[in-house]
């Protein structure tokens, strides 16, 4: 199949693992104040959880294990989209403007997944 072919389901792949590897940029570029600490931790494992969980939905053996997962990348999604508006960036525009992207990027895949959710319940 040529890259134009591939099946959706891979579009949404990419997609997921794009998001978690600029969350993982966006991370390298922020202050180190001790408040921090602990909230990049959690963005980084929610942020990859997104695409890892859905690697496993379409790998499911039922359509309710399916769905569940799905609701796994739902939550997580949310879940980034919290840590990055806890996270202290000081007053720097750039880094508040890559922070407006991904929280835009997380709120974008939450309503994916809500929908898949939908259509397969």
């Amino acid at each position: 199949m040529s890259e134009n072919q591939k099946p959706k389901q891979y579009d949404l792949e990419d997609r997921t693992f794009q998001f978690a590897k600029d969350v993982r940029e966006f991370i390298r570029k922020l202050p180190k104040p001790v408040a921090n600490i602990d909230d990049v931790h959690q963005l980084v494992r929610s942020s990859g959880s997104v695409g890892a969980n859905y690697i496993e939905a379409n790998e499911a053996l039922s359509k309710k294990d399916f769905v569940h997962r799905a609701k796994i990348c739902r939550k997580e999604a949310k879940e980034s989209r919290y840590w990055l508006r806890l996270i202290y960036i000081e007053k720097d525009e750039t880094l508040e403007q890559n922070r407006s992207r991904l929280i835009q990027e997380s709120t974008e895949l939450m309503n994916i997944f809500g929908a898949i959710i939908h259509k397969s319940e």
